[in-house]
């Protein structure tokens, strides 16, 4: 479920934490640097159970509209499309969810009055009035909750601030991530029957650990080595114009030609472009680029890349 790119993102920012803070406490650092990881999953379980506490408090409403003293034709007779969706069935009856959720101890319910007022909002828009009116169908349901995601959750800055509050760890490229995985696991759900398994956090846990471990270890213990390669090639820049975001990724795209054999060359070259892309300045992609192919050069005329496997250097 988390991807290189997101682990290369955690790596990247604990690193800079790293170097920034004067706490050279190695192992105390990649103890931080797994727990953040262990959280993005943690916010991914969150999102995937959000639906059904949204239909909770649905269902709730409806039992209060139905027990007042006047109750109207639609309370005692309301519209239970949502909370009743084979979505709803499926999430709920996921034992391997709710197992994740209890044993990972997570949970909305320091957050109910937030729900409840999100749950106002979906109730009265357009989107939801016109889903109770459309055509009944799994395919329906999925792109209902597609819609609802996108509409009411993504790029909310009041649930942000909720995570934020509840979370160091949480910033906003974990939040989005976590969202888009959660709607992908919902767009998969065609029956009750033929989903009731939950992505595992990694690919592959042993290689993946060992992944981040080793390139936030080699990272630092490289550190003065790397530094004076990237430093070779740029020289005629002042230091205090290039980026540290921009310094970092170098530092790691070098330790992972360098230390990672079995990581193509093309790989970690497109990787550090893209992060570039999101986390430093609009020319970091062209100057990254521009110097780690330089510094490639290098590394292939002096035997320095040990890649394994047929297209590795490439």
């Amino acid at each position: 479920m988390l991807n290189r790119r997101l682990l290369r993102v955690k790596i990247m920012q604990s690193l800079y934490a790293y170097f920034q803070s004067g706490n050279l406490d190695l192992y105390k650092e990649e103890k931080a640097l797994l727990h953040s990881i262990q959280r993005v999953y943690d916010l991914y379980l969150l999102y995937l159970i959000l639906p059904l506490e949204l239909a909770m408090i649905a269902e709730v409403q409806m039992e209060e509209a139905r027990n007042k003293r006047l109750p109207t034709k639609e309370d005692k007779n309301p519209n239970r499309r949502f909370v009743d969706s084979h979505l709803m069935q499926a999430l709920s009856e996921n034992n391997s969810l709710h197992h994740q959720v209890e044993q990972r101890k997570i949970s909305w319910s320091s957050d109910h009055e937030f729900l409840r007022k999100l749950w106002r909002k979906i109730r009265k828009s357009e989107l939801y009035l016109n889903y109770l009116e459309d055509e009944k169908g799994e395919a329906v349901d999925r792109r209902f909750l597609e819609k609802l995601f996108k509409t009411f959750i993504l790029d909310n800055e009041d649930l942000y601030s909720v995570f934020q509050e509840r979370s160091i760890y949480w910033d906003f490229e974990d939040n989005d991530f976590a969202i888009t995985m959660a709607m992908r696991y919902f767009s998969k759900i065609k029956s009750v029957e033929n989903y009731r398994t939950l992505p595992s956090m990694y690919k592959n846990e042993v290689e993946d650990q060992l992944f981040v471990k080793s390139l936030f270890r080699k990272c630092i213990n490289n550190d003065e080595e790397n530094s004076k390669w990237i430093s070779l090639k740029t020289k005629n820049w002042e230091v205090d114009r290039i980026a540290l975001v921009d310094i970092l990724l170098m530092k790691m795209a070098v330790t992972e030609f360098l230390y990672f054999p079995s990581i193509p060359v093309k790989v970690t070259l497109n990787e550090y472009i893209e992060l570039a892309k999101f986390f430093s300045t609009p020319k970091s992609k062209v100057f990254i680029n521009g110097v780690l192919d330089k510094l490639l050069n290098d590394f292939k005329n002096e035997g320095r890349l040990k890649k394994v496997g047929r297209g590795l250097m490439q």
